[in-house]
């Protein structure tokens, strides 16, 4: 994994400005975790889903409103929810992204230090500093063999119509095959919710001829130069890949000025990064069950697929780089279907509205179903997908967010506060 590093002082300015209202700890603890490393998102989605765990699993050990993940102890019902939150994330973190231990040293102290006691309590920080850990090594003892340290397979399969192959312009090997195997967080199995056989499979068709004619069209480097994709398409394909489908982002976007305290804040992150977990385990499963090609390789291989309605371009390249792993179904869109859904369904409506700024770009939605079918576009428009694999993914997250929020981290009867 190649992770970025975050200069100390350029992640305090992003905290700064960077979150719509004024964040409590765990929304600050969740953006600091969000930015201080990056990696390709399966392994992204896995380390949030410890830290969020942690930090859910924490506050619920000092008091139990919902149900803990892990079988972490109960804690002084006085020790301080602050510092149990940032030990929670920071010891997952310094475990799980070694090379940020630095920067991650001086915000965990400097949080720590900003802390204090009554004078009733003078131990409350260090018996949070206890709980927060306890449920880091928890949830790190419990995910230490999970699959997740051999991500990848080796790809044997030949050359023929349908059949993934090595992207252009690169061509690198087909990745992440093995995180099918990864265990997951709350769904049963990887195959639990595998995307049924398509029509697009069918090269003779007319959803994969419809399909194929329309990412042809659109999603060439240069359509639209040549009047074939607008630049607000081309914007929107640029926008997801660039941080639009940022879903950590999204919810504290969405949670700013709802009123909710540390705890709903907790199990709610905590929910959407085990979507996101569990959903990547789901979309590699199909992915690599199927192996079905990518826009790039089918169009320049046009002449092999026996329709006479698909014309050929050897020369055919996606405009965004085509990620290194079978079509179906889509990565992106089934993740943005497990987040909204987690969201959708803590809030009881898809009526809610958000505003994003990522990569220079500054998108805005009425409702988590416009965000959904916005997502699909983006796919299309960018060249690495049929549109069918992305809609689909979408159906195909949405079961999986459903899932996890229906059967984890439950309310104790009488204590949470689940109408939101």
């Amino acid at each position: 994994m190649n992770y970025r590093v975050v200069p100390v002082l350029m992640l305090a300015v992003s905290l700064a400005v960077a979150s719509p209202a004024r964040a409590d700890v765990v929304t600050e603890w969740n953006e600091i975790a969000d930015g201080i490393f990056a990696a390709a998102p399966p392994f992204k989605n896995r380390i949030m889903a410890m830290v969020q765990v942690a930090v859910h699993d924490a506050l619920n050990s000092i008091d139990s409103r919902y149900e803990t993940y892990t079988d972490v102890q109960s804690a002084n019902r006085g020790a301080s929810p602050g510092a149990a939150v940032a030990a929670a994330a920071y010891q997952v973190l310094l475990q799980t992204v070694p090379s940020q231990a630095a920067a991650l040293g001086v915000i965990y102290n400097g949080k720590i230090a900003g802390l204090s006691c009554p004078a009733s309590h003078p131990t409350c920080i260090a018996e949070g500093i206890a709980a927060g850990e306890a449920a880091a090594f928890a949830i790190l003892s419990q995910r230490a063999n999970d699959g997740s340290a051999t991500p990848n397979l080796p790809y044997t399969l030949a050359p023929a119509p349908g059949v993934h192959q090595p992207t252009a312009p690169n061509f690198p090997a087909p990745q992440f095959a093995g995180w099918a195997h990864v265990t997951p967080f709350v769904i049963n199995s990887s195959s639990q919710f595998r995307a049924d056989p398509s029509e697009i499979f069918d090269l003779l068709g007319e959803v994969f001829t419809r399909d194929y004619n329309e990412v042809k069209r659109v999603g060439r480097s240069d359509a639209e130069a040549t009047g074939n994709r607008t630049p607000d398409q081309s914007a929107i394909a640029r926008f997801w890949p660039g941080g639009g489908a940022n879903f950590n982002l999204v919810a504290r976007i969405v949670v700013a000025g709802r009123g909710l305290d540390e705890w709903e804040h907790a199990r709610l992150f905590a929910l959407v990064n085990v979507a996101l977990h569990d959903d990547s385990i789901t979309v590699f499963d199909t992915k690599y069950t199927y192996n079905f090609w990518r826009p790039t390789t089918a169009i320049r291989a046009g002449a092999t697929d026996g329709n006479p309605a698909t014309d050929p371009d050897p020369n055919w390249l996606s405009y965004q780089l085509t990620p290194p792993y079978p079509d179906y179904t889509c990565g992106l869109t089934n993740n943005t279907g497990a987040a909204l859904e987690v969201l959708r369904r803590y809030f009881g409506t898809d009526d809610i509205a958000y505003t994003l700024t990522a990569g220079g770009l500054t998108r805005s939605y009425s409702s988590l179903s416009q965000a959904e079918a916005e997502a699909v576009d983006a796919r299309v428009f960018g060249g690495m997908h049929f549109r069918t694999g992305c809609v689909v993914g979408i159906r195909q997250g949405e079961k999986v967010g459903r899932f996890v929020i229906q059967h984890a981290l439950k309310e104790v009867k009488g204590k949470g506060k689940d109408n939101h």
